[in-house]
């Protein structure tokens, strides 16, 4: 916190200015954004955009996560140009913005949790044998409770250890297969045609694409929350949280292109259909890791992309929990929530997340388009909250608040466009 941390104590757990030691000490939230980012947005939608396209949605995904910027940017300056969170700032602003970020928040929570919880459920299927897998319901709800126990019982922390070596691995892992890939060449059918993605019927997979990209904004709130906690406990310099910042989205965007690209090169143009429905994709995306670096690897890129997802589905019901138990907080003028609240929060997400998986089991598809379609029409708000913000209290450059008026007419003229088409207004 840039006000609080000043005093002789923080002064002393400081390296020196400048030192490449205190921008290593400073990392940790932005990998764990970048780790909750790294799920459904890249293992199915980009390598589905280059299955299906090529490389001509690679704009469209720079774009979003330039556009979007900002407003995930908003989360760590805030937090230490003021040293409150995020959730905090929109109280400052008034209970209605805070009851705005409360609802939207609460909802989610659980389609968030869902669809990364069923894509995760889905990977631990492809790794079991058929005689032994029990069906998506019940691997569902293994998953789901032991996430819940660990983060219940407080063991979140050594598994967040674990996680960015998963994360690290995966993308080693990824970059290699996209080079290896590429170095042998792609194979088009004859008389293959491209097909275009410029058109209304294709409209909801590009929302969808971007809905997630690199994740959904309020993610920004819980990222807040992970740096007020961790400069609470090891206070950094502005500059170094904003370092760890840019580490973790940079690494996230060129990640989702590297997916598109393994899609592009793999998939694209070879006569096989791109599968959409249940986990039957998952299968595919595996396969071109075994098409590009060998068969002995499908195996074990199963357990390092479910280990991923196992992450991601932790790291979202911690994160949501801890926004939804601070903003109820607020709402109710408390000094702090408990640790009982914070646990009634992660048991409810869990629960109802679970619910959600059950009933949409046999449709990864219906089931991520929607989570990612419905942070996507929800994006304007969250993005408007981080900017009006940031915007009264912090410092804003120009080059920031030019790109923040572009965001915002973006994301609110895309949502805008699919809402007509969904009412069939256009087309």
């Amino acid at each position: 916190m840039a006000k609080t941390a000043e005093g002789p104590a923080a002064e002393t757990r400081r390296v020196e200015p400048g030192a490449w030691a205190s921008r290593m000490a400073a990392l940790g939230p932005g990998i764990l954004m970048a780790s909750a980012a790294i799920g459904g947005s890249h293992l199915i939608s980009s390598t589905q955009a280059g299955a299906r396209f090529g490389w001509q949605l690679a704009f469209v995904i720079v774009l979003a996560n330039l556009l979007k910027y900002p407003f995930f940017r908003f989360g760590p300056q805030y937090t230490v140009e003021s040293g409150r969170s995020l959730v905090e700032g929109y109280a400052r602003k008034g209970r209605g913005y805070l009851w705005v970020f409360f609802v939207l928040a609460t909802v989610s929570s659980v389609i968030s949790t869902a669809g990364v919880g069923l894509l995760g459920a889905v990977i631990l299927g492809f790794m079991l044998p058929d005689s032994w897998a029990p069906g998506i319901p019940a691997l569902a709800t293994a998953m789901m409770a032991s996430a819940w126990v660990l983060l219940v019982a407080g063991h979140y922390r050594a598994l967040d250890a674990v996680t960015k070596v998963i994360i690290v691995t995966l993308t080693l892992a990824t970059i290699t297969a996209t080079f290896m890939a590429a170095s042998a060449g792609s194979e088009q059918v004859a008389g293959f045609v491209e097909p275009t993605p410029w058109t209304w019927a294709t409209l909801p997979f590009l929302v969808a694409l971007m809905g997630w990209m690199p994740a959904p904004i309020e993610i920004s709130a819980l990222n807040s929350l992970w740096i007020q906690a961790k400069q609470k406990l090891h206070p950094s310099r502005a500059k170094d949280v904003l370092f760890d910042f840019n580490v973790g989205y940079a690494t996230s965007a060129v990640l989702a292109l590297f997916f598109l690209s393994l899609g592009a090169l793999v998939q694209y143009g070879s006569g096989v259909q791109v599968a959409t429905a249940g986990g039957a994709y998952v299968d595919q995306l595996l396969q071109m890791y075994g098409t590009a670096i060998g068969q002995w690897a499908v195996p074990l890129m199963a357990v390092i992309a479910f280990a991923c997802m196992y992450g991601t589905v932790i790291t979202v019901i911690d994160g949501y929990a801890r926004a939804c138990a601070e903003s109820l907080r607020l709402l109710r003028r408390e000094p702090e929530f408990s640790r009982r609240s914070l646990n009634l929060w992660l048991s409810g997400i869990t629960g109802v997340g679970l619910v959600i998986i059950v009933a949409m089991s046999a449709s990864l598809a219906t089931m991520l388009t929607f989570a990612m379609i419905s942070a996507f029409l929800t994006a304007p708000v969250f993005a408007w909250l981080n900017f009006s913000l940031v915007r009264g209290e912090g410092s804003l450059s120009p080059g920031l608040r030019y790109l923040s008026y572009a965001g915002l007419v973006y994301l609110a003229g895309f949502a805008g466009l699919f809402l007509l088409d969904f009412g069939g207004l256009l087309g």
